[in-house]
């Protein structure tokens, strides 16, 4: 016989959630997928093998189970209970800079501020829309 675990249990145990109240809570509201199928039930069993679909903060994370695990751990034993799924995320372009020599400085900031468009019809400060 496999062994098995509660759906929210392993959720907690795994650390993806930092409660397991937090974790039987986003089972219930059915925004967790076990192979596919919705999960309700917190106390729902998995098994080695499966695939998990869920959100964690603002990206989808998709994970295979590899083992139960005995306890909530430290984060490197937890990271051994499943296979990171989750497609690479694309980042947006680096942040800014200018003109490729980093921040600008103060000087180059307020000209760049006394540049900006309506910057005089707005009564002397950059960002404020002027009169119409």
């Amino acid at each position: 016989m496999s062994e098995k675990l509660r759906l929210d249990k392993w959720l907690w145990h795994a650390r993806f959630f930092k409660t397991r109240s937090l974790a039987a809570r986003t089972v219930s509201e059915g925004r967790v997928r076990v192979d596919g199928t919705r999960a309700t039930k917190p106390a729902q069993a998995v098994a080695a093998g499966q695939t998990l679909t869920f959100p964690q903060g603002r990206e989808i994370r998709v994970v295979r189970i590899v083992a139960m695990g005995a306890r909530r751990g430290p984060a490197t034993e937890a990271q051994t209970l499943y296979d990171d799924l989750t497609p690479a995320r694309e980042d947006g372009p680096a942040n800014p800079r200018f003109d490729g020599k980093g921040r600008p400085t103060k000087r180059d900031r307020r000209t760049l501020d006394l540049a900006a468009k309506g910057h005089l019809e707005a009564g002397g400060k950059p960002g404020y829309p002027g009169p119409e």
